[in-house]
């Protein structure tokens, strides 16, 4: 009788309870995987390209180097109209920063700014050799791994940024240059709103702040340190505008890359 009872109930409950609201559609067959997360209803990117998806071991050699570029870059499900792409949680931040300090490009960069040091005679007290040299490898190496914690983990999870570029992928190649200009000023939110970028501009002022105490010839003061910011940040829009332009660069070296089946607009239109 009791279980009798409570049926009856759910089922009353069933029908008085309004059918919950369909997401908006998207045409069959598009990429991008449609999940729940805490920012709602949203879009996966792509997968990243594999290693072994490169051809050739000139192609590994570039994919090896060049893989950071596909991993910090995402671009809107204009073919999901509806959705916005999925944020990024702690974890995954953290993971973003963690890859990116172990990536070979990260190792490759340090070691060219530890031999650029040692020509200068930069950081003196290390002095030369290859002991002063492993002293600035070290140093550098740090710089790289300090200011991607700030830019990728520490600023984006407080302020609840996503720390990725968020590439046009196509229409004028101004505008596509200006955009990625603009992201040195203008980023996304973790609900894929715009917001400032205080990830880039704070996670500088940190990591210039904090490689004073490990760079014995470091100059001090306002001036030697927005320099260096300002270094970093065209440094930083320099990279932007090779992740926009990534695409084009990558089909003329017959290359793969993250984006590479993303329908054009004319196929979406058809599609739908």
């Amino acid at each position: 009788m009791f279980v009798a009872v409570l049926g009856a109930s759910a089922a009353a409950r069933a029908q008085e309870t309004p059918p919950s609201p369909q997401p908006p559609t998207a045409p069959a067959g598009m990429p991008g995987q449609v999940v729940m997360n805490p920012s709602g209803l949203c879009v996966q990117p792509p997968p990243m390209v594999r290693l072994e998806d490169y051809n050739g071991p000139f192609h590994k050699v570039i994919g090896t180097l060049t893989r950071k570029l596909d991993r910090q870059s995402v671009h809107d499900p204009h073919y999901r109209p509806g959705f916005i792409l999925c944020s990024l949680g702690i974890k995954d931040k953290f993971y973003l920063f963690l890859r990116d300090s172990i990536d070979p490009e990260t190792f490759l960069s340090a070691g060219f700014d530890a031999g650029i040091s040692q020509a200068q005679n930069d950081d003196a007290p290390f002095g030369q050799g290859g002991a002063g040299y492993a002293k600035r490898f070290g140093a550098s190496y740090t710089d790289e791994a300090q200011f991607r914690f700030f830019k990728e983990f520490a600023y984006p999870t407080i302020f609840s940024e996503d720390p990725r570029y968020y590439r046009m992928g196509q229409g004028p190649v101004g505008r596509r240059f200006l955009h990625a200009v603009a992201h040195s000023v203008l980023a996304y939110n973790d609900h894929g709103q715009r917001m400032f970028n205080f990830s880039e501009w704070l996670g500088e002022i940190s990591g210039q702040s904090l490689s004073n105490l490990y760079h014995p010839g470091a100059r001090r003061g306002f001036g030697p340190a927005a320099e260096g910011i300002g270094y970093d940040v065209a440094l930083d829009v320099g990279f932007d505008e090779l992740r926009e332009f990534w695409p084009e660069v990558a089909r003329k070296l017959r290359l793969p890359f993250r984006d590479q089946n993303e329908p054009q607009p004319d196929a979406i239109l058809a599609a739908q």
